[in-house]
Parts: C-alpha cells; structure tokens; sequence
C-alpha cells in the first residue's frame, strides 16, 4: 500500500471512530408504569413523547421505553414496579396516578420517579416539599381532585331540579377517592344536593353500579378522577347513555364516547412536563432538586347530541365556556 493511500484509510477509520462508539453506546431505558391501559393513555403518551423530544430523546432513537400497565387493576402495581427495578431503568415514570406512583416509590429509593398525580403530593408522603423534593421523587399534579366541587356545580347549571347525585369512586384507589369525595360533600350542601357514593373497581361492578344509581333514584352522576374509569371511559358513557344519566367526568374522551361533559386538567399539557421531566434527568438532573410542577390549563367539553338525547337545554352560559362543544 502506498503511504498516501495508507494515510487516508488512517484518517479515515479514526473519524468513524467517535461516530462507532457513539453507536454502540447503550440507550437509556425509561420504565413506564401505569394502572391503566395503552388504548386508555394513548393521547397521554402522544404528548410524553413530545415532553421527552423537546429535551433531546426520541423513542427508538436514542432512548427505550419499557411500558408495564396494569390494565385497571391496582393490585398488579407493586409486582410490575418491581419488574422495572429489577430490569434497572434510568428512571420510572409513574403514569397512572397515585397508586403507580405509591408502587414505584416503595420499589425503589435510589432510582429517580418521575409522578403525575390528582393529589397534593406532600399530603400522600410521595415528597417532603413541592420546592424541594428531596429524595428520588418529583413529578406533576394537576387539579382534577381540587376542582371536583366545580363538576357539581356544571351539574347545578346543566339540570338544576336533581337534588340526588351519585359519586362513582374505585375503592382500589382510596387515597385518591377520600380526597375526591371530602371535597364534593363540603360543596354539595351549597347547591342543594345530597350524595350517594357508589363503588366500582372492576367492568361488573362498573354495570352493577349503574343498576343502584337508579334504584336510589340518583339523577345525575360525577365519576372521580381515577385512571380505572378513564380506562373505561366508554363503557361509563355507554352506561350513561343506556340508563339516561347526566354524567360529568374528568375525561375527554368520556364525552367523546357519548358522556354528557367532561371538566379536568388538560391531559395534553399535563403529560408533556411528565416527557420533560424524565428528559431531564436522563440528562443528569437530579429529582430531589426539581420542584414538583402543577398544571393549571382546565378544559370543559360539552357534548350537546348527548344533552338532545337526555332533554337537556345545555345553557348558552355553559357553551360559551366550553373549550369544545361536540355536535
């Protein structure tokens, strides 16, 4: 080999040589936990994604993600967080409210947690301070839990003779249904109304529920934020179409499935600061130093066929401050 020619294939293999190593360096795995199922989060994950590539990481490309649902059934968290432990991911995000973020906490206290919760985070023990975490957990609340009081009141405007409304909680959740209910029985008195709850964690119980709103005579229905019944968001709209309830959730696609309204934290944003977030430590952050962030975009959807169908007259007050009216 001439020496020329010996010097370019030098010159040559050393500049492959940082884009090689960067080839067969590992990518980081992020493991993502959540009681509820694909389909249900499928909007929520669009928007994670989207948090994770504004902080530099694409999935496939240069970061893993190793999903592990629950599918509605809490009682499987604490052997799927384990799971993620064992496999050491870079970090968890705890998707599917309080109990995956209960689960993956007492999994691990040395892998980071990324949570995104409808409770005070301080209140349930996930952290010490929304300022200053402190430990290997930070994450985002939204307000799903504080504003139940305003669904009862979107109920007030949208039928105001109901005077018997049913609250659907997951007795499988009871950290997210006690704050849920607490705030709803302190509001229910101002608009006249009496509560009876109704408890439902499985499809079975979901349908025997509907069976005893109408054996109380319950005229109108407020279903608790809970990942369980996002999950079941069209069998809870079905339902409601089928026994001619008016019934309020957190959920868009609640009302998309033909449930009268929704009013809750928009799932979009929400989900975005989660991407950002595990991004973040991905990127060498450290957890106890990132304030807990709360989101506070809230999205109210009407859907006025459904309204049509119960003979409800939606009125123009609620419509015009609707984000999106379904026709």
């Amino acid at each position: 080999m001439r020496r020329r020619e010996f010097i370019k294939v030098i010159v040559g293999t050393a500049a492959a040589w940082p884009l090689t190593a960067r080839a067969q360096q590992p990518r980081p795995v992020i493991g993502f936990l959540s009681s509820a199922s694909p389909d249900a989060y499928s909007d929520r994950l669009r928007a994670f994604r989207r948090g994770l590539k504004e902080v530099g990481y694409v999935e496939g490309q240069n970061v893993q993600i190793e999903y592990r649902w629950a599918e509605g059934r809490n009682d499987q968290l604490a052997t799927l967080a384990a799971d993620l432990v064992r496999r050491q991911v870079a970090v968890i995000v705890a998707g599917g409210g309080t109990p995956s973020a209960l689960a993956a906490k007492t999994a691990t206290a040395t892998i980071p947690i990324v949570f995104a919760v409808a409770v005070d985070p301080v209140e349930v023990g996930l952290v010490t301070s929304v300022n200053r975490p402190g430990s290997n957990l930070t994450g985002v609340s939204n307000l799903n839990v504080e504003i139940g009081p305003k669904r009862l009141e979107l109920l007030h405007e949208l039928v105001p003779a109901v005077t018997m409304v049913a609250v659907l909680v997951d007795p499988t959740n009871p950290t997210l249904s006690e704050a849920f209910l607490s705030g709803l029985q302190t509001a229910a008195p101002t608009f006249g109304m009496q509560l009876y709850v109704l408890r439902a964690s499985t499809e079975r119980e979901i349908e025997t529920a509907f069976v005893t709103l109408q054996q109380q005579r319950a005229g109108a229905l407020v279903i608790s934020t809970d990942a369980l019944f996002n999950t079941r968001a069209e069998q809870l709209a079905a339902l409601s179409l089928r026994h001619a309830v008016p019934a309020i959730s957190q959920y868009r696609k609640f009302v998309a499935a033909g449930g009268l309204a929704s009013y809750g934290s928009d799932e979009t944003e929400y989900y975005r600061l989660v991407g950002t977030y595990a991004g973040k430590i991905l990127n060498g952050d450290k957890p106890a130093d990132l304030p807990v962030q709360q989101t506070t975009k809230i999205e109210l959807i009407v859907n006025l066929k459904t309204a049509k169908a119960l003979g409800i007259a939606v009125p123009q007050s609620v419509q015009s401050r609707a984000d999106e009216v379904i026709e």
